[in-house]
């Protein structure tokens, strides 16, 4: 194994990462603000790679055709998400997390059997946009420009949303109705329609997420429950709650992914898992959460 090989391996591991930690920063930054184990979140990955799929039918073939796609499906998914959070799942604000599990598995039902009514069980595909469409060679590897691309939209939107929530009036209400919900609300600010912005947010991550992985993956059925468990190992690594813990599970998660493969070829997904065991017995709240009380 020389020198490219295992550059290459790493440069995998972390497109696998950014594609990871677009999606459970959405779920991390729910659970964070609003203690909701949204489990439906992979579904909205998933209706956001169809509604993806559904756009490039819609549109006429133009050079920057993929991007508005992506952004209809974000922004599909969004809104489904302040539906839902409107009209449904405010109402177990309070309640043990249980409840709230039960919920959205509900939600996985319901949204995967919608999906196969309306899009039907045959894999769909998206071809890259033609902006993307290269290679660059870098270290003897050559490495897709696309996957470039994901490289860098991960740090980008990491960045951002912290600069959003540290250094903003809005980042600033979120925080506070994070620690203490009840103050914030008796302070006259609307805690409801914080607790909806998020979700909206949450929502639209994991729509840019599935619009974005389709021209690497199928659409497929089925593509919300395999997502959402490497989801919640990403987060239980980094610390639910925690955003940079997020994104740094999500780096540590692909790498290990990636590596393992060449250790245990069989079993690859065994090393994953194992790290995540070793983690919930040495520190149950994750490297960079903190313990909930």
């Amino acid at each position: 194994m020389d020198v490219s090989f295992l550059f290459g391996q790493f440069l995998g591991g972390l497109t696998t990462a950014m594609f990871l930690f677009l999606i459970a920063s959405g779920l991390s930054l729910v659970f964070g603000v609003m203690r909701v184990l949204n489990f439906a979140h992979g579904s909205f990955y998933m209706i956001g790679a169809y509604l993806a799929w559904q756009a490039m039918q819609w549109l006429e073939p133009t050079l920057h055709r993929f991007w508005l796609a992506a952004l209809v499906a974000a922004l599909g998914v969004a809104l489904l998400g302040a539906v839902i959070e409107r009209v449904l799942l405010r109402h177990l604000y309070g309640r043990e997390e249980l409840y709230q599990l039960l919920f959205t598995y509900a939600l996985v039902l319901i949204l995967g059997d919608a999906a196969k009514a309306i899009w039907g069980t045959q894999q769909l595909s998206v071809s890259r946009p033609p902006l993307l469409a290269g290679g660059l060679d870098i270290l003897g590897t050559t490495l897709p420009t696309y996957n470039l691309f994901i490289m860098l939209i991960g740090p980008a939107i990491a960045v951002a949303a912290w600069l959003l929530l540290t250094r903003s009036n809005a980042g600033r209400l979120v925080r506070a109705a994070a620690l203490d919900r009840e103050m914030l609300g008796a302070l006259g600010a609307n805690v409801g329609a914080i607790y909806t912005g998020m979700f909206v947010v949450s929502s639209f991550l994991a729509g840019l997420a599935g619009a974005l992985v389709t021209p690497i993956q199928s659409i497929v059925p089925g593509m919300d429950v395999e997502i959402i468990v490497e989801a919640f190992i990403v987060v239980v690594i980094g610390g639910l709650g925690s955003f940079w813990g997020t994104f740094w599970g999500s780096v540590i998660y692909g790498q290990v992914l990636s590596f393992g493969i060449l250790v245990f070829p069989s079993f690859s997904i065994f090393s994953v898992f194992a790290l995540m065991a070793v983690i919930l017995i040495v520190r149950p709240w994750g490297l960079f959460g903190r313990p909930i009380r």
